[in-house]
């Protein structure tokens, strides 16, 4: 049993293909940026490389952290996974109160705290959920199911919900419609998305039976269509998507980033203009480092270079799932489950945004959109994996 549970080294190509990301991303940032920060006067005083010594300095602090993440015995995350939940509803209340909350662009998904950088709470509640659904589903199996006794008179009801499924889904159900209607109420829709994904990832992965994910995915579907067709904040945002051009300012009102985006990806071409030789980030692409940071990777490396950063992320997400299938336990491999499948779902939705293949969601490309507190907590959760990897059993000697 000592031999099973000694610590072995880190999965190799797992890390590999983080730091490999990480230092394209932290490049990409600063070609992005240079002309952004050079034209800031106000935020980076026309320093050219200010956003990518910030950026710099993030992703060194984060890959320090993902080692001593990675070092951890992994099941001290089990316990800590109610705590983390806990903190995740409190800052996501903390977002709704005026003079904590910080608003950009009609969404309040921000908190500035003295002396902490502002950050969104969506980023921890993503693992969070993540942590306790993977630590309760890991006991699914040994922990004692409950009865009503047989006089009860809801003994028969509750029987025929047991048997199917739905009295064990009704916690995991629960947190999730509260953490979303928080993040609805900011409101952050690709935030609720990527917590549903990452909850719903762990849940099968346990077990649950599908016909639940089939039901269930179809109520999010139809609610998520009331929402983006009956509010006016998504409304708009499914009009700009059908036609950007069409909003009254031939192509310069609220449409300008799809089309900018759409502009930049298109004069790439095959081969590219060459790092830093982008023309869209001159003031044309808002924020270009920001969300829209994989339009300027199109234009300057090309159709090329842009298939080498896919490849690189499908690479640490098949690795991701190779650890999960070979992890020691199965909180282990639910863990693992959990993050790589968020990791995905994130990278689909913003490549999805920037192409305009569905409507602007307002979400970062994980290891290369600038953010110090996002990348952070990124390369925590590739710590946690790379925890993992390293309690895998090594293969029998025949």
């Amino acid at each position: 049993m000592e031999e099973q549970l000694a610590r072995g080294p880190m999965d190799l190509p797992f890390l590999m293909l983080v730091l490999l990301l990480t230092g394209i991303g932290v490049i990409m940032v600063f070609s992005a940026s240079f002309a952004t920060a050079y034209y800031d006067s106000s935020v980076a005083q026309n320093d050219p490389t200010y956003y990518f010594i910030r950026q710099g300095a993030f992703a060194l602090a984060g890959l320090a952290i993902m080692y001593f993440v990675s070092k951890i015995n992994y099941q001290t995350f089990r316990w800590m996974s109610v705590f983390v939940l806990g903190i995740s509803f409190l800052l996501l209340l903390m977002v709704l109160i005026p003079g904590i909350g910080v608003t950009r662009n009609n969404a309040t998904r921000w908190i500035k705290l003295p002396g902490i950088p502002q950050f969104q709470p969506s980023e921890i509640a993503k693992i969070g959920v993540i942590m306790y659904f993977a630590a309760r589903l890991s006991k699914r199996n040994t922990e004692k199911t409950r009865r009503l006794s047989p006089r009860h008179p809801l003994s028969g009801v509750a029987g025929v919900l047991e048997r199917i499924g739905f009295l064990e889904l009704v916690p995991y159900g629960a947190i999730l419609l509260a953490v979303a209607g928080l993040m609805l109420m900011e409101p952050h829709m690709s935030g609720t998305i990527l917590i549903m994904a990452g909850g719903a990832a762990v849940l099968f992965a346990a077990g649950i039976k599908l016909y639940w994910f089939i039901g269930g995915g179809s109520l999010m579907a139809a609610g998520l269509w009331f929402i983006m067709t009956q509010t006016p904040y998504m409304a708009s945002r499914i009009s700009l998507w059908r036609n950007p051009w069409d909003d009254g300012m031939n192509g310069l009102g609220k449409g300008y980033q799809t089309i900018q985006s759409l502009y930049a990806i298109g004069s790439g071409g095959l081969l590219g203009l060459g790092l830093g030789k982008s023309r869209q980030k001159f003031l044309y692409i808002p924020e270009p480092e920001n969300d829209y940071i994989f339009a300027i990777v199109c234009e300057e490396l090309g159709y090329i270079g842009a298939a080498v950063v896919l490849i690189l992320f499908a690479l640490l997400i098949i690795r991701g799932f190779w650890i999960a299938i070979h992890a020691r336990d199965r909180f282990g491999a639910l863990l693992v489950v959990g993050i790589t499948t968020l990791t995905a779902v994130q990278v689909f939705l913003n490549i999805a945004v920037v192409t305009n293949l569905i409507p602007v969601t307002g979400i970062s490309l994980p290891f290369f959109s600038y953010g110090g507190t996002a990348l952070i907590i990124q390369l925590a959760e590739m710590g946690m994996i790379l925890s993992v990897s390293r309690q895998i059993p090594a293969p029998k000697q025949e």
